[in-house]
């Protein structure tokens, strides 16, 4: 299945990795590849994952208190944004 981003969703990730990265360089890094195997989840299990509304779904990074908000379309996924998400203890 394709994928797009809207442009506002890559410019939060890259926010987001940057802050990460003012704290330590490697929590940068570690951001992004939680973010890369939670699109490979969405990618692969599209349905999967939490309905916000009736076209959009969440999910959860494993490692950091962000989620991927995304929609679902006939032959794509739009990611459209993120959410801080509260941790999961």
């Amino acid at each position: 299945m394709n994928y797009t981003f809207h442009p506002h969703a890559e410019r939060e990730l890259e926010e987001i990795e940057s802050h990460y990265d003012s704290i330590l360089h490697e929590l940068g890094d570690r951001f992004r590849e939680d973010v890369e195997m939670t699109l490979s989840r969405i990618l692969e299990f599209p349905n999967g994952w939490q309905l916000l509304s009736k076209a959009t779904r969440r999910c959860r990074l494993s490692r950091f208190p962000y989620a991927i908000i995304y929609r679902v379309r006939k032959d794509e996924i739009r990611f459209a944004g993120g959410s801080a998400s509260p941790s999961q203890t």
